[in-house]
């Protein structure tokens, strides 16, 4: 199962304030270690809203807002993407992460397998995959 663990934003990553070198260096330890368990696929960190924009739709029309936007416990300020088998374990690796403060929320990523045959045909869903595992390899480290 694939999980995305999101990073809260604060006050301090909306104001576009980089983290301390120790906390930087402690994340590279944390990273290293789901890399070394084989369950990190992706992580990384975001830029203030104040850098992005929001397309809204309103009876299929889009509507764009730039950023940066209100409430930031609200926003997401950075993400890895972890490959576990339960929701437990995601959870327990959520605890290692080296933050004094901070949010971290959990959120199970949808599988072609989890939409019934009459929402997404077996035939698509194969498709689906097998773009995804293309897109994987092509992502791939190359080994030295």
């Amino acid at each position: 199962m694939r999980f995305m663990l999101q990073v809260r934003a604060n006050p301090d990553s909306e104001a576009g304030k980089m983290p301390s070198r120790e906390l930087v260096a402690a994340m590279g330890r944390f990273n290293e270690e789901m890399i070394n368990a084989g369950i990190m696929l992706a992580g990384e960190g975001l830029h203030p809203s104040s850098k992005g924009a929001r397309v809204s739709f309103t009876g299929g029309k889009p509507t764009v807002t730039q950023g940066p936007f209100p409430e930031p416990k609200e926003l997401v300020s950075g993400f890895w993407i972890i490959q576990v088998g339960s929701k437990e374990e995601a959870i327990d690796w959520a605890r290692r992460v080296p933050f004094e403060d901070g949010v971290i929320e959990i959120r199970q990523v949808f599988e072609a397998s989890d939409f019934p045959a009459d929402i997404l045909p077996p035939e698509e869903a194969a498709r689906e995959q097998a773009w995804r595992d293309e897109q994987q390899r092509e992502t791939a480290p190359r080994s030295a």
